[in-house]
């Protein structure tokens, strides 16, 4: 069995005025594909590198299988890491980067040659062998790495933003090629990246974190449909959900001259001032009327089949930056006015003060 657990794991660096990465609980289990993401300085990749061997722990524990290794050298815990930056030694073949972890680790010549040969066949990059990294493109470089790591046939997978230096059509290949390949083989894997898209898509659960604390760990729709606070409800998705003030009335809650229908027994007691969220793709735009809120659009991205109408709005003498999903081809122009409505039970409500979620998850 090779589920990892983080129990209150913490780590603290000296000087520093508070943890990088403060009480993590997580449970991965067996062949688990987890996404740690989060932005810069949330105390991600400091995680990874807990989990590595290469961070001290400063309380707490980290196990892998049955197995405590908070205190266990970062050699000795049979993990494979994937870097951003390949770390591939120039001066060595392909398959004598791929095999030199087996070299040293005493392997004959003959499995060495069979474990890089069955992982260059997975990765498509047999042609390769005989190349130096320096022959190679981004792509080909980071599936060498992979493969570099695949043939230690290691307990656990761990990957620190591996696609941040390829370009963007690459890595959408390459994603799709790391995520497949990864259930293929059926090893668990921890995956760092600060770009949620990757999560979404990739991971079969996903650990948002936030100044060193986990802020929500689920399946990638579960965090999409029910983010628990206003941070994960503004760094899931792309465009990010629509965060405006709002107030609790009968029928729903009122932005501007909008009421989205929120059944107030969902609201927990809540009174007042709340916020709501609305996905872009969950706003009803059109004609200005005397029931829907105004906003007033500032850029157009027309993307064929369907198009974004970035805008603000005023509420309370304060601007508000929005986004709209429409159809292709029915954009409107900069400097128009639209209504902005949200989709009937499509609103998210949150507790202002405390950022945490109100309502229940909106239905898929």
């Amino acid at each position: 069995m090779s589920t990892v657990v983080y129990d209150k794991a913490t780590r603290t660096y000296p000087g520093g005025d508070r943890p990088a990465v403060n009480e993590l609980d997580l449970d991965i289990a067996d062949g688990e594909f987890l996404v740690l993401v989060g932005p810069s300085g949330c105390g991600k990749s400091t995680s990874l590198r807990m989990l590595a061997g290469l961070e001290e722990i400063t309380s707490g524990s980290i196990s892998i299988g049955e197995r405590d290794v908070t205190n266990v050298a970062a050699k000795d815990r049979d993990i494979a890491m994937v870097f951003q930056n390949y770390a591939l030694y120039p001066h060595m073949t392909v398959a004598e980067n791929m095999g030199f972890a087996l070299k040293i680790a005493g392997v004959d010549k003959v499995e060495r040659e069979q474990r890089v040969r069955a992982a260059a066949g997975m990765l498509g990059i047999e042609e390769y062998l005989d190349r130096k990294p320096k022959a190679l493109s981004g792509g080909q470089r980071q599936r060498v790495a992979m493969g570099r790591a695949i043939v230690r046939n290691p307990k656990v997978f761990l990957m620190d933003e591996p696609l941040s230096n390829l370009d963007a059509k690459l890595r959408v290949e390459v994603r799709s090629q790391i995520s497949s390949l990864v259930r293929r083989i059926g090893v668990t894997t921890v995956y760092v990246t600060h770009d949620q898209t990757e999560a979404l898509t990739m991971g079969d659960r996903i650990a948002v974190m936030k100044d060193g604390v986990l802020q929500q760990i689920g399946a990638p729709r579960d965090l999409y449909m029910a983010p628990q606070n206003l941070f994960v409800a503004g760094f899931i998705g792309s465009p990010a959900m629509n965060l405006l003030p709002a107030t609790v009335v009968e029928g729903g809650v009122q932005f501007g001259a909008s009421i989205a229908p929120v059944e107030r027994a969902s609201l927990n007691g809540a009174t007042g001032s709340i916020t709501v969220g609305v996905r872009p793709e969950d706003v009803i735009v059109g004609e200005v009327a005397a029931d829907a809120t105004t906003m007033t659009v500032d850029l157009v991205e027309d993307l064929g089949a369907d198009g974004y109408l970035h805008g603000h709005i005023e509420l309370d003498g304060e601007r508000h930056n929005t986004v709209a999903r429409v159809s292709g081809g029915s954009v409107a122009a900069i400097g128009d006015q639209v209504s902005f409505r949200a989709k009937p039970s499509r609103a998210h409500v949150f507790d202002t003060a405390s950022g945490e979620r109100l309502n229940a998850a909106i239905p898929v």
